[in-house]
Order: C-alpha cells, then structure tokens, then sequence
C-alpha cells in the first residue's frame, strides 16, 4: 500500500539520465578498418589456398557485407556535418 506522500514524490522526481557514452565507443572507425581488414584477408586466403575454396561465397558475402555498412556509415556522417534532421547524432 502506497502512501499519497510516496505518490508525489514519484511524480516530481524527473526520470535519471543515461550517462553518455565514451568518445572511444562513438567512433566506428576503429570497427569498420578492423573488420574489412579481416574480410579483405580471408578472401585472399579464399582464392590463393586450394583448402580453403569452400570459404569463397561467405568471404565475398561478408565483403560485400562491409562494403554496405561502410557506406551507410559514410552516409550517416556526411549527414550529420551537414545538419540533416534524421543523421545520427555524435558521428
């Protein structure tokens, strides 16, 4: 059972806020070269080593895969410094 007094101090404490993130969390390039870096090599081991033949279609895909994100990234921050309304925010 809830008391008036507890009911109106849930109702004039305003809602905490998250703290933001840090700066290392926010830049996505350290993601972004990492993970082409890793495609670009296991494609080049997909096409020189016979062993790994089978890996082709899933290296290519990932690739590609990358190069979709990149450029939605590239979109995302070309956005932002240009002050569009739906970018993302702290690119």
């Amino acid at each position: 059972m809830s008391s008036p007094a507890y009911a109106a101090h849930l109702v004039d404490t305003p809602a905490p806020q998250p703290p933001p993130l840090p700066a290392a969390l926010l830049n996505p390039w350290p993601v972004v070269v990492t993970g082409t870096v890793l495609w670009l090599i296991a494609n080049v081991l997909a096409f020189t080593v016979p062993a790994f033949e089978s890996w082709r279609p899933i290296t290519v895909a990932g690739l590609g895969t990358g190069a979709l994100g990149t450029t939605i990234v590239l979109l995302q921050v070309r956005a932002a410094r240009r002050g569009s309304r739906g970018a993302q925010t702290g690119l």
